[in-house]
């Protein structure tokens, strides 16, 4: 069912998926690929995890999709932080959910949003990552100028600043310039029917995903249960970031290694996906 609710003057809007029976059931909420809105990977994977008894969340953070919020298309680290607070709130008030039973699901850069999330509320009481970014300042630099693109896009800010437009650039391209270049994520972008997904975002956004830490959730997570759900080749969330979250957090912990060749794979390719919700589905009975 298409649900509003309000977090910080905005108003967002989700799908719940509740699954048939009666009784107050375990609940997840889920945030996704960055750009991404509901209809897309969280939807699916909601949609997926629903059918295994679980109730689920997937809605349009702040500034994407059908969900308020100015700039468009810009990425809010804390305030999808904000959203997910939210999102529990609203899952709790809700009597088909048992409001002790709650779990944080993160696909793609909402790996890492729901890892940080799951790590400083005690009302989430597991978290799973699939195909999880798990962004940090200190990997970020190690692979560019970083000082270089620190001044690019503090550029781009002060023009803002001092009254000029929120400047954008295309979320994906085949070729040229975009957030999220090459063939890839464009072969996904640019094939998913989603009325509600732009191709754009806000320049200011990839300075957000360079300065964001959401590996630190790791160290805070314990003594809540963990579950990284990967595939071995990933050029866009490295299998090496996953392992660094796993070897950072503490029992109990599960990773899962997928025979993925792609990042996309985990987002709509079988057998990837199934195999990803039945790992999910697993860890979830064991501990939520």
């Amino acid at each position: 069912m298409r649900i509003e609710f309000a977090v910080d003057g905005v108003t967002l809007v989700g799908e719940l998926r509740v699954p048939e029976g009666t009784g107050a059931r375990p609940a997840l909420v889920l945030t996704g690929p960055f750009t991404g809105v509901r209809d897309q990977v969280t939807g699916l994977y909601a949609e997926r995890l629903a059918e295994r008894g679980y109730v689920t969340l997937a809605f349009d953070h702040r500034n994407w999709g059908e969900s308020g919020g100015e700039p468009r298309c810009h990425e809010d680290p804390q305030g999808k932080l904000h959203d997910l607070r939210a999102a529990v709130s609203l899952l709790r008030a809700r009597p088909e959910v048992d409001g002790d039973r709650i779990g944080a699901v993160g696909i793609c850069l909402g790996g890492g949003y729901a890892l940080k999330f799951a790590a400083f509320d005690r009302r989430v009481k597991v978290f799973a990552g699939i195909a999880g970014a798990y962004n940090n300042p200190y990997g970020m630099r190690s692979g560019m100028d970083y000082d270089a693109v620190l001044g690019s896009y503090t550029e781009v800010l002060e023009r803002q600043d001092q009254g000029g437009p929120v400047e954008y650039l295309p979320a994906v391209a085949e070729e040229g310039e975009a957030a999220m270049p090459g063939n890839e994520p464009f072969s996904y972008y640019g094939a998913s029917p989603s009325p509600h997904w732009a191709n754009q975002v806000t320049r200011a956004s990839v300075l957000e995903l360079i300065t964001m830490d959401n590996l630190m959730g790791a160290d805070f997570l314990s003594p809540k249960p963990a579950l990284i759900v990967h595939g071995v080749i990933d050029r866009f969330c490295s299998p090496e970031g996953a392992e660094e979250a796993y070897k950072r957090l503490d029992e109990p912990k599960r990773l899962v290694w997928l025979d993925a060749k792609r990042h996309i794979d985990l987002y709509d390719r079988e057998p990837y996906v199934t195999q990803a919700v039945d790992a999910t589905a697993e860890f979830l009975a064991q501990h939520l």
